[in-house]
């Protein structure tokens, strides 16, 4: 069945039986299995509009990050120094600046997902929390694009270790966390269209917070427990671990933001699907 709207046609919802919307977090799970389908075109059609009528293309994925490396070496390895050890300040830097590139670009294009997408909304029943996810799944294949870090890697000498192999459990956090709040925060953009201004505001903040133009060891001993309460915070601090140092992650840190992220995933989700009864008539 699809939805009578311009380039609806090209999205393939698939009806299933008792297609409804589901409180319950495994049903609606399967229900979310169920169109995979429909997940993966609009991630795809998602990249396709983002760099549509682009000079540069799914270049910008590389681009943007390495842009901003160049500034932050500039002001923080020439002028106000920062000392990270025996790392060079650009590697430093990008290392960290991937994954929060990750984490903003998904919820910045997943927050306003749902009023954005409000004919679709409006005219058929599909999970909705495909929106939302589409955008961050978009958002992880600019992550995955961004290859060059390897090249920084090799050009600085650093070598690569059998820790490497836990990236994909780092990266697994925070696409928890980055799902379960994209949840909330979409869905209270129905309701209160002030978040799409406060969230760009937020981010900012946000990456002051977390350890990217720093490390954590900058942060006082005796608040780095509460530090690390800002998920992110344990997710930088153990990529930096795994790519850079050679070193497992931090059990701490990283149990930390483990538990945040699934008790974000757990209630974003079922907070999402009791909500999502109510957008059609909302927006």
């Amino acid at each position: 069945m699809q939805a009578d709207q311009p380039g609806a046609s090209a999205l393939p919802v698939r009806i299933v039986d008792g297609d409804a919307p589901h409180t319950s977090t495994l049903a609606g799970l399967r229900a979310l299995w169920h169109h995979r389908e429909l997940l993966v075109t609009l991630a795809r059609r998602e990249i396709q509009i983002r760099y549509r009528q682009s000079l540069v293309g799914v270049g910008w994925a590389i681009l943007q990050p390495l842009v901003v490396m160049v500034v932050l070496t500039i002001v923080f390895s020439k002028f106000a120094r920062i000392d990270t050890g025996d790392l060079p300040y650009p590697v430093f830097s990008y290392c960290a600046l991937l994954p929060w590139q990750l984490f903003s670009n998904g919820l910045g294009f997943g927050i306003p997902s749902i009023v954005l997408q409000m004919n679709l909304v409006t005219k058929i029943y599909f999970p909705r929390e495909v929106l939302p996810i589409a955008s961050i799944i978009a958002a992880f294949v600019d992550y995955c694009v961004a290859t060059i870090f390897i090249g920084m890697l090799l050009w600085y000498h650093i070598g690569l270790s059998v820790w490497l192999l836990l990236v994909p459990c780092v990266l697994l956090v925070q696409l928890l966390f980055m799902v379960g709040l994209a949840l909330v925060a979409s869905a209270a953009n129905v309701y209160y269209r002030d978040i799409r201004f406060v969230v760009p505001l937020l981010l900012q903040i946000w990456m002051y917070a977390t350890p990217i133009i720093y490390p954590t060891s900058l942060v006082p001993e005796r608040y780095r427990l509460l530090y690390m309460c800002n998920p992110m915070a344990g997710v930088i601090d153990s990529f930096r671990r795994v790519i850079l140092e050679g070193l497992p992650p931090d059990p701490r840190y990283l149990g930390i933001a483990a538990g945040v992220a699934l008790v974000m995933f757990v209630f974003g989700y079922r907070w999402f699907k009791r909500a999502e009864m109510t957008f059609a008539d909302v927006i």
